[in-house]
């Protein structure tokens, strides 16, 4: 078969990789355009077409999926399958297009979990298990007919970036065992309304937004946990400190946590420190150990690198607001 692959992070790159190392035909790449990033606005290439680039594959970079000419050259290029991983949602002049369907890897066990960031809902939730699937493009956005899945284990310490890259791997041998059985004509699809529990809400994943990595420190000690982790390494947690005296603000990003056991007195949200080694914060249930914290406008440091460098912590609070 002939392959269109479409996608744009470093998590398609890996699937784009296994199936070209297993000798699957590759004719285009398909992935968003070159746009400005960082501090000074360097022009950037997606981590797919970095990756085509290499190999000298073809590579297109529309701006609008419904453009006349780009939805021509893809239909010049009569693939059998298009491949997505990664990528924007697909108008049905393209995912209707090839004759071999278009499939796509998604890093959930669908139906739960239909969004844009099923790998950190899944940590932020407290998940015990997740995995991948491999199901067909149709109109409604992660509805279309199951192909395959795996699952996976979730540690209780795995943050999101330690989930993503095993997700990576297993998505990528599912989807080349996915192609290859469309390949040899043996697969078989099942509708995700068959493996929907009856009178069960199914579980989302919207996109992350500033107000929901906001921490809430009334809420248990082990959901702050799971929602620092869940964020780890982005977009990142981020509570924000006030001093009364000056009438400042601080927002401050965090990202490696554990949990202290025990009981304590004090309202949620309340900072215990020694000034040096350690800085506890107050949930219910229990007491968080910041270890790694960012402040805005800084590099990331370790807990005793940021104590050292911010002496008057006492006079600092959690704003609520």
């Amino acid at each position: 078969m002939q392959i269109v692959f479409m996608g744009t992070p470093d998590f398609a790159v890996e699937s784009l990789s296994v199936l070209m190392n297993a000798g699957q035909d590759i004719c285009a790449v398909v992935t968003s355009p070159d746009k400005p990033a960082g501090r000074g606005l360097a022009i950037k290439e997606s981590a797919v077409k970095q990756f085509a680039k290499r190999l000298s594959v073809p590579i297109l970079q529309p701006a609008r999926l419904k453009d006349e000419s780009f939805l021509k050259e893809l239909q010049n290029l009569k693939a059998d399958l298009f491949v997505v991983v990664a990528f924007r949602m697909l108008p049905e002049e393209v995912w209707n297009m090839p004759p071999r369907g278009t499939i796509n890897l998604h890093a959930s066990l669908l139906p739960d979990y239909r969004g844009a960031a099923p790998i950190n809902w899944a940590i932020i939730n407290g998940e015990k298990t997740t995995g991948v699937t491999t199901f067909f493009i149709e109109k409604e956005i992660d509805k279309g007919n199951i192909i395959d899945f795996e699952k996976t284990d979730i540690q209780s310490s795995y943050t999101v970036g330690e989930l993503h890259d095993i997700l990576m791997k297993k998505g990528s041998e599912l989807l080349l065992k996915t192609v290859r059985s469309i390949e040899q004509g043996n697969m078989h699809s099942i509708s995700q309304q068959e493996l929907a529990i009856p009178e069960q809400e199914l579980k989302k994943a919207p996109k992350l937004s500033r107000e929901i990595c906001k921490i809430d420190w009334s809420k248990k000690a082990e959901d702050i946990y799971n929602h620092i982790r869940g964020l780890n390494p982005y977009p990142a947690a981020w509570t924000m400190l006030y001093n009364k005296e000056k009438k400042e603000k601080l927002l401050l990003k965090l990202f490696a946590t554990e949990i202290i056991d025990g009981r304590h007195n004090s309202t949620p949200g309340k900072i215990i420190t020694d000034h040096k080694t350690y800085l506890y914060i107050t949930a219910d249930g229990g007491l968080l150990n910041i270890l790694e914290v960012q402040p805005e406008g800084r590099k990331k440091l370790t807990i005793q690198d940021f104590l050292r460098g911010f002496r008057e912590i006492d006079k600092w609070e959690i704003s609520t607001h």
